[in-house]
């Protein structure tokens, strides 16, 4: 009858060891950067596909990421208005939440040579700034399941026209809570530029 011996490396009868995490996934080795570029560009186009918009990608780029073209028969300045985007992402600001009355902007820093170029006035184009928050670590930047995917954390909008250069190289500027990127915001940028308006 063969008895089973004790394992050496087994924690001492009646302790237990704590689980062990499942391993995460292996991610590609892409830079963080790069793929927080790719990330808010899939948060653009799933605004536009619900805002009934198109999207053009200037090529080669001169500053600007994407056109934005809205049709709608109450535009009065054009039957297809279109609109300049510009898209920024951070995980500096990661864990930052709007909090009323506290809480009401979040700053951002751009190059005086980039922040120049939107905040040119007048414009034939609007232009504006779309900044993604996300968490530091891509673990957590998306969570899909069978009804949802949820992408963290969120867009921002703003419209810099007339924005003054202040700093030496560069330029920090205040981007509204109010202005959250979604399907309704872009549809309501949409129309006040279609009514001969500003975003």
């Amino acid at each position: 009858m063969a008895l089973a011996q004790p394992d050496p490396a087994a924690p001492p009868s009646g302790l237990l060891t704590p689980p062990v995490p499942p391993p995460g996934p292996v991610r590609g080795t892409l830079a963080v950067t790069a793929c927080m570029e790719t990330l808010q560009i899939g948060y653009l186009h799933a605004v536009a596909a619900a805002a009934g918009c198109s999207l053009a990608q200037p090529f080669p780029d001169n500053g600007i990421d994407w056109h934005v073209s809205h049709s709608a028969p109450g535009h009065t300045a054009d039957d297809e208005v279109t609109i300049k985007v510009q898209l920024k992402c951070t995980y500096q600001l990661g864990s930052w939440r709007a909090v009323p009355g506290a809480r009401t902007s979040f700053p951002f820093t751009l190059d005086n040579d980039h922040l120049a170029k939107l905040a040119r006035t007048p414009v034939s184009v609007h232009k504006i700034l779309v900044v993604m928050i996300v968490p530091r670590t891509p673990d957590d930047w998306l969570r899909a399941g069978h009804d949802r995917l949820e992408l963290r954390h969120c867009c921002y909008w703003t419209n810099l026209a007339g924005h003054p250069v202040t700093g030496r190289r560069r330029t920090t500027v205040r981007i509204p809570a109010s202005h959250v990127f979604d399907d309704r915001a872009l549809c309501e940028i949409m129309n006040r530029v279609g009514a001969g308006g500003r975003p």
